[in-house]
């Protein structure tokens, strides 16, 4: 009995050591039987070493943008990892980011499909996540022409001036006369940035303590790798270890407020039809496009009109929230910077105690240093991933139907090839410099570029300028207990589609006027 025992335990150790041979020589033999096929002789892009199954999964790390751009370091400008079953494609230079965003954009328009943007946006039916096609040139078409065009961008002033002059009445009832006063500035513009955005979108304030958590939930998890996206015979862990839960868990949060707020824009429209022209927000336009649709040839229904305005959320809060957040951290760690915008705005305004939208033209040093913020600390350091639709060639390598591309915008934008001194904050360098933020310059595409670049920059970049310009017109700033230069501040960031601060930003204020 002791023998067969024996033979049977030799037995299974000689199985398991073949099958773990052939599991880590797999890949090996794999690339040997590819060398013998004469079909083999196309070019790839240079890749990182991979691990079975997992491939360079797991060589992503938690902050992407800086890992992805320390492995091009070493393996160039276009780099095939394999992550799992699916191609992955990272864009980290100018030249190779306008080969793809535009020369290739008719090749490299397509998205990928996510379990996040199906969580988020009601099966990926929102512009920034539904798959290139008809229904996706209908959908933006109703964005640009109706919600973000510059006429109505400019409608929305009024609400713009109000809340910024709100935010300043709140700063200065915190501060004593004639003390310094400690704010916390990342609760202070995550709530005007949140309040601006929801009267435009839907007409009034909602707390932004209402919407902040599960806005940033979605953000994280929109950034976070999700193992059944590369590996769909392993989807199932995304529900042992909780991230569709909570993935879930948000999404349900933000369907129930915008069943809130259709319903109320329902109620209030009635029977009453003033046409386009008289609406007050996006949800009314919205909504009298559905009425009109007969005329417009394209039905949008209560989900599709749930997706475009979550889009509008998450492009027009979390990311605008970001910017402010890291220009007044910049701006704290150089004085200097702070001084010399002080000096521009004070002397635009006069005797004035708020800037207006029209002495914004009057301001090119605020418009260098919120450049400089988004070529230094971009939002969204990786663009939304693009997806190829047909075989076509890259700087001369051969890339695949089906391959996704991720760019790496912050390693374009701090690439000591086309920066001097790339990782230090100087506006200066954009008075003299005609590189813009609108994707025609591609050494800086914060807001990407191409057929799937954001539409909504004006929108974004009125609400930067108008903000910051009033926030340093009106109070002096200092770091907290005298401490300056580096020591002041922890520069640790989140993880997740749009980078914040990991910590809020403290710091005291005292009105200037």
């Amino acid at each position: 009995m002791s023998n067969f025992v024996n033979e049977t335990s030799s037995l299974w150790l000689l199985l398991s050591t073949i099958a773990l041979f052939f599991f880590l020589a797999f890949p090996t033999i794999i690339n040997l039987v590819s060398k013998l096929n004469p079909n083999s002789s196309k070019s790839s892009p240079p890749s990182p070493p991979k691990l079975p199954i997992i491939g360079n999964l797991h060589q992503l790390g938690t902050s992407h943008h800086r890992t992805l751009q320390s492995l091009a370091q070493t393996y160039g400008p276009l780099m095939l990892l394999h992550c799992g079953k699916v191609p992955l494609l990272v864009v980290s230079t100018a030249e190779a980011a306008r080969e793809v965003l535009k020369t290739q954009d008719h090749v490299f328009c397509n998205r990928p499909h996510r379990k996040m943007f199906d969580t988020f946006w009601y099966g990926s039916t929102g512009i920034a996540s539904s798959t290139y096609g008809h229904y996706w040139r209908q959908v933006k078409s109703i964005c640009v022409l109706h919600l973000l065009s510059g006429k109505k961008v400019q409608s929305f002033r009024r609400v713009r001036e109000e809340e910024v002059v709100l935010m300043i009445e709140k700063i200065k009832k915190s501060c004593d006369d004639l003390k310094l006063k400690l704010v916390n500035i990342t609760d202070l513009l995550s709530e005007v940035t949140n309040d601006i955005v929801c009267r435009c979108i839907v007409g009034r304030r909602y707390g932004a303590s209402e919407l902040r958590g599960p806005m940033s939930e979605m953000e994280e998890l929109l950034g976070a790798s999700v193992l059944g996206d590369y590996l769909p015979w392993l989807d199932w862990l995304g529900r042992v270890n909780g991230v569709y839960g909570r993935a879930e868990r948000a999404a349900r949060q933000f369907d129930e407020f915008l069943d809130e707020v259709v319903d109320e824009h329902v109620s209030k429209r009635g029977h009453d039809d003033d046409g386009v022209e008289g609406q007050n927000d996006f949800v009314d336009i919205l909504l009298w496009i559905q009425k009109t649709s007969s005329t417009t040839g394209f039905q949008v229904d209560r989900t599709i009109m749930k997706a475009i305005v979550m889009d509008m959320f998450g492009a027009g809060t979390d990311t605008t929230l970001a910017v402010l957040e890291w220009a007044m951290t910049e701006l704290l760690k150089h004085p200097h910077v702070m001084q010399k915008l002080q000096d521009e705005v004070r002397g635009v305004a006069g005797d004035r105690t708020h800037i207006t939208e029209d002495d914004l033209n009057h301001m090119p040093y605020l418009k260098a240093v919120i450049k400089e913020i988004l070529r230094l600390h971009p939002p969204s350091p990786i663009l939304i991933p693009r997806e190829c639709m047909q075989d076509t060639k890259v700087l001369g390598y051969d890339i695949a139907a089906g391959t996704q591309v991720l760019v790496n915008a912050w390693a374009i934008s701090t690439d000591p090839s086309y920066w001097d001194q790339p990782l230090e904050f100087q506006p200066e360098r954009f008075l003299t410099s005609a590189i813009d933020i609108k994707g025609h310059d591609f050494q800086l595409i914060p807001f990407g570029a191409g057929r799937r670049g954001c539409p909504g920059i004006a929108f974004a970049m009125i609400i930067n300028e108008l903000v910051l310009a009033n926030i340093v017109h009106q109070f002096d700033w200092e770091v907290p207990a005298g401490v300056a230069g580096d020591q002041a501040f922890d520069m640790s960031e989140t993880t997740g589609l749009t980078v914040h601060r990991k910590f809020p930003l403290l710091a005291l204020s005292s009105p200037h006027m």
